[in-house]
Parts: structure tokens; sequence; C-alpha cells
């Protein structure tokens, strides 16, 4: 069982091993460190709490399965007593059971102990512990996916608020041109203050939204430095924590809504929880049902005591012990047949549940979809408006020069050029964030041995994942994956460029 603990643990084990080989964040001249978003997937898989804790809970689990697999191997106990007993009280003892006539008695007890029949309870729970090591396991692979996912939905919000500030820069660079333009035009005595004033309000209005980009901008990188567990350095102070590296860029994503629901159903493990949850509830069902037999235990050992009537230590004596032991409760009131149908209750309460979560995940890919579909449409509608909005700026400007057009035609074209760049940029983010949400509801960013999520299987592993250098892209071979060697690999594909 160690073998399989080391091979679930393995992606960490290897994606952490990458990022030392080949990933390495860099500092910027403000003392940042810059991500690609590769490099915070795997700085967020060695460093985010909730994998940590997931892996902690396969260490939990893992020791309960070691704790209930000993109820089924032979225990063996010493246990010691001695006794100094006051004169004046008497000179009859008793130590380990027996009577001793003198002052000062031990006795040392060597046994060892078997379980001979328990109705089923130890095998039931070693079951029961084994399943609940797996449904850690799958809760582990879903923190990874949940994650994943995360850091690239809040690693293309970094890009996009960063995207922001540059076209409000550009707004605010081109309305304070065209109030100096009109400050010029105004002394000349060509145009009236009026004009001025118009661009000084347009300049005041856009200004607050640029400082909003900004701060949007530093809130964002310091939800995603969260994510992937960086700590507060005091000497950065109100300095970004980290730097993004990346621009959004539309790659198109194909894939029929019926295979994404099909895919998410084998892969996802949310789902291979739920059943592992269910397996391990129906073998407590076996646990309960043993009360209604026997239990049986054998003790075999020695026994060392002092002589009852020398208190000489080479007086001692010593000889075997053989026992056996059982216990039947043959009528408990009901208290047997309420635990059974208390295992049984919580056996039906799982199945619901994991009827439940089957109709969730196609409800999540349902919805990923459809967010793909919306997010590609709004990227295909603002990639016009772009071009018709400068093209229109550039007229608007060209018929004021020519003196055919008003002010007022120039600041409402460069509002439309803010708002058309400013929505491009958010359909952008729309589509990767969706993609990124349809990667984890189908369970297609992080692949994993497939040999791990059969019981019947998992003996043919024989080695464990060795990690390789960063090749790029970043392929992850896992070795002795049932007789063939496997590729998993942590991001399928950077929407960021």
């Amino acid at each position: 069982m160690n073998r399989l603990n080391r091979i679930l643990l393995g992606v960490v084990v290897l994606l952490a091993a990458q990022a030392n080989g080949g990933g390495q964040t860099v500092e910027t001249r403000t003392g940042a460190p810059r991500f690609t978003l590769d490099q915070a997937i795997l700085t967020a898989l060695q460093q985010n709490p909730d994998i940590l804790r997931a892996r902690q809970e396969i260490e939990r689990t893992k020791g309960l399965y070691i704790e209930m697999r000993a109820a089924a191997l032979p225990q063996v106990h010493a246990t010691s007593q001695w006794q100094d007993i006051d004169p004046h009280l008497g000179v009859i003892s008793t130590v380990g059971g027996g009577v001793s006539a003198t002052e000062r008695s031990w006795h040392v007890d060597i046994v060892a102990r078997q379980v001979i029949f328990s109705g089923g309870r130890v095998p039931y729970q070693i079951r029961s512990a084994d399943f609940q090591r797996d449904s850690s396991y799958y809760a582990f692979r879903n923190a990874i996916d949940q994650v994943v996912a995360t850091v690239r939905q809040q690693f293309y919000l970094v890009l996009l608020d960063r995207a922001l500030i540059g076209v409000q820069e550009e707004s605010v660079r081109l309305l304070q041109s065209q109030l100096q333009d009109q400050q010029n035009r105004f002394e000349a005595g060509t145009v009236p203050r009026f004009n001025v004033l118009q661009a000084q309000v347009a300049l005041s209005n856009q200004l607050p939204q640029l400082i909003t980009a900004r701060n949007n901008y530093t809130i964002s990188q310091l939800q995603l430095a969260k994510t992937l567990g960086l700590d507060f350095d005091p000497r950065r102070g109100d300095r970004p924590p980290l730097d993004a590296v990346g621009e959004l860029a539309y790659l198109p994503r194909e894939m029929p809504v019926t295979q994404a629901i099909a895919l998410a159903k084998e892969n996802r493990p949310f789902i291979k929880q739920q059943k592992a949850v269910v397996l391990s509830n129906q073998a407590q069902v076996g646990v309960a049902r043993s009360d209604y037999f026997p239990h049986i235990n054998a003790d075999a050992g020695a026994e060392f005591r002092s002589s009852p009537f020398a208190a000489d230590i080479s007086e001692g004596r010593s000889g075997y012990i053989i026992e056996a032991t059982g216990d039947w409760a043959v009528w408990d009131m009901g208290a047997t047949y309420g635990r059974v149908k208390q295992a049984k209750a919580t056996l039906e309460q799982s199945k619901v549940t994991l009827d439940d979560s089957v109709r969730q995940v196609e409800l999540e890919v349902q919805q990923a979809f459809a967010n793909i579909l919306q997010g590609r449409e709004l990227v295909k509608a603002t990639e016009k408006s772009v071009e018709q909005a400068a093209e229109a700026l550039r007229l608007a400007s060209a018929r004021l020069d020519a003196g055919a057009g008003t002010q007022l035609e120039v600041l409402d074209a460069r509002t439309q050029l803010t708002t058309a760049q400013s929505n491009r940029l958010q359909a952008l983010y729309t589509y990767n964030s969706a993609v990124a949400e349809f990667d984890r509801a189908t369970a297609t960013e992080v692949h994993y041995s497939l040999c791990l999520d059969e019981p019947k299987t998992r003996s043919k592993l024989q080695t464990q994942g060795l990690p390789t250098p960063a090749p790029k892209p970043t392929p992850l071979p896992l070795n002795g994956d049932c007789g063939t060697t496997r590729t998993t690999k942590t991001v399928k594909g950077s929407l960021a460029k």
C-alpha cells in the first residue's frame, strides 16, 4: 500500500521537481517575482493550502487503514506488576491473579492475541478504511483540478486588469492631447472656451476609471498571490506581490457537449470520490451486522511470577498461557438492529448523493460549455467593433480639424473606442475563464493513471514515478503504469501568450 501512496502523491512531487528544474520565477526590477501561467500553476501545486490539506488527509486515511489492518494480525502485549505490602497489613497479597505469602511479589506476562472470528467485523473495517483512503485520494485530485482552474482564472484576471489599465492610460493620453489642442485653439481665438471646458470635463471623468483599473489590478494580483501560497514580504511594502507574464489570446476549443459529459463522467475525481464513499458505507453495514455473530479471540504466551513463599527472584516461576475467549450478544434489546439500520440509511444517503453528484457534473459541464459559446460569440462580436470605433474616432478628428465637425463628436468617438477596447478584453477574459472551467468540469486539465482507479490493477504497479527534466511542453511520465508508460501533464494548453 506504500506503493499506491507514493504514486498517487507522485503528481505533486513530479510537478515540484519540474518547477525547480525549469520553471524558476525571476525577479523584476521592482522586486516582484514574475510568473508565467505554467509557473503559477506549478507554484500553486507546491504551496496552495487546499492541496497541502488534501495531501495530509491522504496520510490520515492511510494511518486509519494501517490501524484497521492491524486488528487482523497477531498483537503481542507485555504486562508487568510489582507489589510491596507493609508487614502491618499482613503478608497475604495478590499479584496477577495469584496469591503470595511474601511482602514483595511480581509477575510479567507476554501474550500474543489473535482474532479468530469476529462475524466479519475486521475484514469489513479494513475494506471501509481502504475505500476511505481512496476517497481521500480522489479528493486530492479534485483539489488539484480546482486549484489549477482557479489559478488560470485569476491569472487571466490579472492580465485583463493590466490590459484595461493600458486602455485607460491611452484614453487619458488622447484626452490630454485633445485638451492641449483645444487650449491652443482657444488661445488662437478659433474655438470658444466651451470647447476647453468640455475637454477638461472629459479628462476629469476618465481619470477615476484609470484609478479604478489600477486598484483592480492590484487586488487581482493579491488574490493570485494568496492562491499561490505566497507570503507577504514586509520589504515589498505596497508594491505588487507578483508580475504576470503573458497576454490574453483567443485559442479555439472544439468539443461536442455529449463527448464532454462522457469524459467528465469517466474522469471526474469528484464522482470517483462519491463512489468510494458509497463503497465505504457499504462496508460499514457489514461492520454493524457483525454484532449478530459471536466474537472469538485466542491468547497464547508465557508468564513469569515471583514465588508465593520466597521474595528471592531466583525462586521465580514461569509457564505458558493458552486462553480462548468468546463474546456473543444473544439479546441486546435491538441495539445491533439499530446500528445496522443506521448504517443502511447512511448507505442509501450516499447513493442519493452519488446520483446527485453525477447530475451536478453534467450541469457544470453544460454551464461551462454554454459559457464557452458565449465567450466565442463575444470575441467575434468585438473583433470588428474596435476597428470600427478607431475609424470613427479618426473621421471625427478629421472633421473637427476641417471645421466640419464638433468637439462633442470627437469626445463621443473617443468614449466609444475605449468602450470597444474594454469589451474586447472582457470578451477574451470571459472566453479564457470559461475554457479553464470547462477543462476542470471535464477533468481534461490534468491526466492521471487510470490503473489507480481500479483496485484489481494496483498490484501491477511496481515502480514509482521518477522526476524528469523539464521539457516543452511539460509531459511528466509515470513509469510502471500497468506495464506501459503513460504521460501525465499539468497544463494541456496555455491560453496566455
